[in-house]
């Protein structure tokens, strides 16, 4: 595929996108938030354990 074509492709995408907002009803910002932070709290609480030695 070129580049024109794809970059065409990818504008139809985006602007079909428009059409329906994007949010889906039963994702909560905020819960989808709290998650992320709660995930990336945990990946730096394990790398903490993992590096005692420093």
């Amino acid at each position: 595929m070129s580049f024109h074509s794809t970059a065409a492709q990818l504008v139809t995408l985006a602007a079909e996108g428009q059409e329906h907002g994007g949010n889906h009803e039963s994702l909560s910002p905020y819960l989808t938030g709290g998650g992320a932070l709660f995930v990336l709290l945990l990946l730096l609480w394990v790398t903490t354990r993992f590096n005692r030695d420093r």
